[in-house]
């Protein structure tokens, strides 16, 4: 079909990248291949106004690629504005690898993953996310020196996730400050979805708040352990979107809360560690304020793994990692001040104070 003759419909379709509806300007998109590994990988750079882009990879098994270009294109933009309301250096970006982490993630492949990364000369550093380990860091470490979260025993900040966890459960105790007038969990009844290495931790700290904690993940296994291990409830439902709880906390994939779910959920407060968890962060959001649903944006009170990584490259310890995550219950209060003062959801408010950031290092790079 001639191109001048096709309707706007069809036109997006022959514009993959540029044409997808998750595209915010993205400064690059990289897609990587390697026949002899399987690599199939895509890295995403948002913005690199405050500094390279710092942000995970992610292997996942991906329906399609365009699921995985959607879910990197997300992805890199959110870590663009977490890490502008966290008051890092650094700009947002993301890689995820289609594949079954559990079966097909080999070292050769991460070698080669990591060879990718060095091509870019330092404009993307990357890091642990979902379906990767501090173990795999240390292998691309091995091929290039842009990466994070490696092991300790190498000299970095190890696993990110249970600094991303106490700072999801700091936002959660601000956002239960905000509704409920106190910031004390226990007693509170409180929804885990997906209990990985950040929730499965989350579920630590609420526990030994008190907090009536019930859990739920697609792994059974995985269920049944980390229930018995912390006398957590195992939701059994049909339906845990409209369960009896005062927190949903969703600590699994993105997107949850959309069309369907955010007119069933019975929660007070909605504060996890997921990324992007408004399907339509414009339309999900407003609704979710109509309904009296306090929400704690995902990409400021997640932030805890980022400033754990950023570490490595700002070289600072331990005790400032924890300071800094520690922050992020007050920038959570301040966000909600801020939404209340100018009539916008939270979510806007954090993606406003983030972007003036960005906007005015943006300004004084001009000025150079």
């Amino acid at each position: 079909m001639n191109a001048a003759f096709t309707t706007g419909k069809e036109l997006q379709k022959m514009d993959p990248v540029f044409g997808q509806l998750s595209f915010d300007d993205h400064e690059q998109i990289v897609f990587c291949n390697d026949k002899d590994t399987g690599l199939k990988a895509i890295i995403g750079i948002h913005n690199s106004v405050m500094g390279p882009a710092l942000g995970g990879t992610r292997m996942y098994n991906y329906a399609n690629e365009w699921e995985a270009l959607n879910d990197v294109l997300r992805l890199s933009r959110g870590m663009t504005f977490k890490a502008a309301i966290t008051g890092l250096n650094i700009g947002g970006g993301k890689a995820v690898i289609i594949g079954d982490a559990k079966t097909q993630k080999t070292p050769e492949l991460m070698r080669k993953f990591g060879e990718f990364v060095h091509s870019l000369s330092g404009r993307y550093i990357t890091a642990e996310d979902v379906g990767m380990e501090t173990k795999d860091m240390d292998i691309v470490r091995d091929v290039t020196p842009y990466v994070t979260g490696i092991s300790e025993e190498r000299g970095g900040s190890g696993n990110p996730s249970p600094v991303t966890a106490y700072g999801v459960y700091l936002g959660m105790k601000a956002a239960a400050k905000q509704q409920f007038g106190s910031d004390v969990l226990s007693g509170k009844k409180i929804l885990v979805q997906g209990i990985g290495h950040v929730g499965e931790t989350l579920v630590d700290y609420l526990t030994k708040e008190g907090a009536l904690v019930t859990i739920a993940d697609i792994n059974e296994e995985k269920l049944n352990e980390v229930g018995a291990k912390y006398q957590a409830q195992i939701f059994r439902g049909d339906d845990l979107y409209s369960a009896d709880v005062d927190i949903y906390a969703p600590c699994a994939m993105g997107a949850t809360l959309n069309d369907t779910t955010v007119y069933k959920i019975k929660a007070k407060v909605i504060a996890g560690a997921a990324n992007n968890q408004l399907a339509d962060e414009n339309v999900h959001g407003a609704i979710l304020q109509e309904r009296g649903i306090l929400y704690a944006p995902d990409f400021l009170i997640n932030a805890g793994g980022i400033i754990n990584v950023y570490a490595e490259l700002a070289h600072y310890d331990k005790a400032e990692i924890m300071r800094k995550t520690e922050n992020i219950y007050n920038t959570t209060l301040e966000i909600f001040d801020f939404a209340l003062a100018n009539k916008i959801t939270p979510h806007h408010a954090a993606l406003t104070i983030a972007q003036n950031r960005i906007n005015q290092r943006k300004l004084e790079n001009s000025k150079k």
